[in-house]
Order: structure tokens, then sequence, then C-alpha cells
């Protein structure tokens, strides 16, 4: 039987790119937290599960910084 493919959830890959983009920048968690109006606890399960990340908070965090969904996608 062939392996099954992998393959990385949307809510995973926003994820990812949500921290690559922290990362960039060198943005603290905090602030990224408050980008995203959630705690930093938060944050931290996000990294064991982004599957509870929902559309209004990627929104806030593209309308602060003035970003597109594009343009997060695309790092």
């Amino acid at each position: 039987m062939a392996k099954k493919n992998q393959r990385i959830t949307l809510y995973k890959r926003i994820w990812c790119k949500v921290r690559y983009w922290q990362s960039l920048r060198d943005i603290p968690d905090a602030e990224l937290a408050s980008y995203l109006q959630v705690g930093e606890r938060t944050l931290r399960e996000y990294e064991k599960s982004a599957k509870h990340i929902t559309l209004e908070k990627v929104d806030n965090l593209l309308y602060v910084t003035g970003m597109e969904l594009n343009d997060l996608m695309t790092l």
C-alpha cells in the first residue's frame, strides 16, 4: 500500500505564517497576542493545535498591521 501523504491543514499553515511574520519583525509574544486580541497563553495553545484559531483573530492581526490575507500567506 502507498503511504498516505500528510497534508498541512489550513489553520496550521496560517498559524505558521503568523509565527514566521512575527519572527521576521522580532515581535514579542505579548505584542502578537494583543494584535490577535488573545492572551499569551492562547498563543501557546495554538502551538499545540492551531485548529482553534479563528478568522476573527486572523482578521484582527490583518487590521492592526494593515496587511491583506494574501500578504500573510505569500511570506
